[in-house]
């Protein structure tokens, strides 16, 4: 089985390859090739920018006529993508580019161009000098100006790097490191410093905040207690006539004592003490009685337990219709107030 790509041809033993018709084609023929734009152009006919790269199919052709040391040029056929008008433009070896034929113009060469301007003046000075010997002299004079200011300026630089060339850049980039580390090591000691009263002014916050919260929280002081009724020990003590006649068991009177001395402290503190004089005395007047007047002339008579007739006397009567306050009075000295009428 033959190969399906065959790369060997085979050539029979009377082959004379003169003998084979050349084909004649026209010096202008024309291929089609696939390349890309050589630089930026314009379109003349819709001015629309065609830029470097942009891929077309072209048309190639063989310049006639035009060589550059026996090197063809040829000439490229493209048409515009917008108003598809033909554009050409040629190959130039002279200096390795392109050039511009018809349809558009050439967009950004203005490397193109210096070069071009240098090539200008260089060939006017040549021309110059070729007809003018002391334009000669004066050109060699400004070249020689020129070749010194080089050489001092390249002298300067030399002088500058052999300076340079004595710092020691490790030592100052030691230093400059050191110096960071020591600033940055200042930065934070700060940071900590004012952390650290920060944190100090929150806890005394907080205490206070605590303190004052105990202070709220703090139970109230006991409410006084309530006056009793200034009667109510009257009433409670047994002070009126039944509990003075009934009498006592020493027991009963010793439980009783605490008692009375709760009931006496209440009394003094809402009459005050029945011994004192009070400072409104002189303004209480007490009526005498005849019973007083008896009681005066004979005292022994009138005291409470004195045997009269071989019986013993009973406390004394109360008057009828008297409370027990009315009888504050008597108690009160009676001389001040006899001395106050």
């Amino acid at each position: 089985m033959s190969e399906r790509k065959v790369l060997n041809k085979y050539y029979p033993p009377d082959f004379d390859p003169s003998k084979i018709p050349k084909l004649k084609l026209p010096k202008d023929r024309q291929y089609v090739v696939r390349l890309m734009a050589p630089f930026n152009m314009r379109c003349k006919t819709c001015g629309e920018y065609i830029y470097k790269g942009k891929k077309f199919n072209a048309r190639k052709e063989t310049v006639q006529n035009e060589a550059y040391l026996g090197l063809p040029i040829f000439r490229f056929y493209i048409k515009c993508t917008r108003c598809l008008a033909e554009i050409t433009f040629k190959t130039d070896p002279e200096n390795t580019d392109y050039t511009m034929e018809h349809g558009a113009t050439r967009n950004f060469q203005a490397e193109k161009l210096l070069e071009e301007e240098e090539k200008r003046v260089q060939k006017e000075r040549e021309d110059e000098e070729l007809n003018n010997p002391m334009k000669v002299l004066e050109n060699r004079t400004k070249d020689s100006k020129l070749e010194m200011e080089v050489l001092e300026n390249l002298q300067e630089l030399k002088d500058l790097n052999q300076r340079q060339a004595h710092v020691d850049f490790e030592a100052m980039l030691r230093q400059h490191r050191l110096s960071e580390e020591e600033r940055q090591k200042r930065e934070q000691e700060e940071d900590e410093r004012e952390t650290a009263a920060l944190v100090e002014e929150s806890r005394k916050r907080r205490l206070l905040e605590d303190s004052d919260s105990e202070e709220e929280d703090a139970p109230a002081p006991p409410r006084p207690a309530l006056r009793p009724n200034p009667t109510a020990i009257l009433d409670e003590g047994g002070c009126g006539p039944d509990h003075l006649a009934r009498p006592r068991s020493p027991l009963l009177q010793t439980m009783k004592a605490p008692k009375a001395k709760r009931k006496a402290e209440s009394w003094e503190r809402s009459v005050g003490t029945l011994g004192s004089r009070p400072q409104l005395s002189g303004l209480v007047v007490v009526k005498k009685t005849d019973l007083d007047q008896s009681a005066r002339r004979d005292p022994a008579a009138s005291a409470p337990g004195a045997v009269h007739n071989g019986k013993a006397a009973g406390p004394a009567a109360r008057a009828p219709g008297s409370s027990s306050l009315s009888q504050l009075g008597v108690y009160s000295d009676s001389d001040d107030s006899s001395g106050s009428n």
